[in-house]
């Protein structure tokens, strides 16, 4: 009986071996990515073809090919739906995708850079922060960097908030789950009723109006001369974020193991910080405060790809893509012809799964007590 046991045992810990090779874990890697960029394509397409004027998938790829180029003897589609695909829904779809994958990934960085799994911008303030720098330049009328005010604003905002709550947090050298969410809940309170002050006050009725639907999370009113500032900005915090992968693991072990490892935690910590708002900022400021992407995408993808961040950041990156572009069709297509705000569907979704983490949490602590 013992034989057996230890046999079976000895099995498990070969099976489990072979399982965590490099090999093993490149190739489930490249499946999930494939996986992902295949699901990418179908939504997009999804997203393209559904609306209040239904385009076959067929014309959609017909539409776009012929926008790159192709050229097409005799389109069977009429110049309507061309301009419906080319110059309305593409952009929302591009900017869905750029939206979902950059709040993935300012969320996993978050959650290693603090090592606290409930991080995410939407959850420490740090969407409200932009919201409130860019909902202050519509206000008062700033225009110092022309073009780039609202962006820049909001990034500021960002920064500000993510350091008033980082240090507001960290007593005695530590952060606890409890208080950085505290912490970011209340700054983003206090944040949030500033914003709707400035709302409340200004003499611009209809620019509130409108502000005060974009602050719910949103893909309306982009085009292409927007894209461009969101898309370079996911492509800078993906770039680095990728380049610090090994640092950001070594934090996971704690930031003194980090410091004996080389790595200066300090200016490392600040210099993403800074990395993190300017997304963020750039992000909100384009499609206003969409919480919780950040907060689930980095935990679901794990699930697929292990905890190292070199895996983890591309991943999450399409997950995150995949998941508001699907959001977004949702919410032209649940209520139509009314349109539910992106924000709200996110916040129906990630509320819960913020539960679920919080209990899960508290159930492993409870466990570590009793063992």
């Amino acid at each position: 009986m013992t034989q057996a046991a230890t046999g079976t045992s000895a099995g498990r810990t070969v099976q489990r071996r072979k399982s965590t090779e490099p090999g093993a874990g490149r190739t489930r890697l490249a499946v999930t990515l494939l996986v992902l960029a295949v699901l990418l394509v179908v939504s997009a397409t999804a997203g393209l073809a559904i609306g209040s004027v239904q385009v076959p998938p067929g014309q959609v790829w017909g539409i776009v090919t012929h926008a790159l180029g192709a050229d097409w003897q005799g389109p069977d589609w009429s110049r309507a739906r061309e301009t419906i695909v080319v110059d309305v829904r593409a952009p929302r779809v591009l900017l869905g995708a750029v939206t979902g994958a950059g709040l993935a990934v300012v969320g996993t960085a978050l959650q290693a850079l603090v090592r606290n799994p409930l991080a995410e911008p939407y959850l420490l303030g740090v969407s409200s922060g932009a919201s409130l720098g860019a909902v202050s330049v519509i206000v008062f009328g700033v225009t110092f960097f022309g073009p780039l005010s609202l962006s820049v604003a909001a990034f500021v905002g960002a920064l500000g908030a993510l350091l008033l709550v980082y240090a507001t947090a960290r007593t005695g050298g530590r952060i606890t789950s409890v208080r950085l969410v505290l912490s970011g809940v209340a700054i983003a309170a206090v944040l949030t009723a500033v914003l709707h002050l400035l709302l409340l006050t200004t003499d611009r009725g209809n620019e509130a109006r409108a502000v005060l639907a974009w602050t719910l999370g949103g893909l309306g009113g982009v085009n292409w001369g927007t894209l461009w500032l969101p898309s370079t900005a996911l492509l800078l915090g993906v770039g680095v974020l990728m380049v610090q992968a090994r640092n950001l693991n070594l934090l996971l072990a704690g930031e003194e193991a980090a410091s004996t490892m080389g790595l200066d935690v300090a200016r490392f910590r600040a210099r993403l910080f800074v990395l993190l708002s300017l997304v963020t900022g750039v992000l909100v400021a384009a499609a206003g405060p969409i919480g919780f992407v950040g907060l689930m995408m980095p935990h679901i993808v794990r699930l697929f790809v292990g905890g190292d961040h070199r895996r983890v950041l591309p991943t999450a990156a399409l997950g995150g893509a995949v998941f508001l572009v699907w959001t977004d069709i949702a919410a032209r297509t649940v209520a139509a012809p009314m349109e539910i705000p992106v924000g709200v569907l996110t916040a129906l979704c990630g509320g819960p799964f913020f539960l679920w983490l919080m209990r899960r949490d508290a159930r492993r602590i409870s466990d570590r007590g009793a063992a």
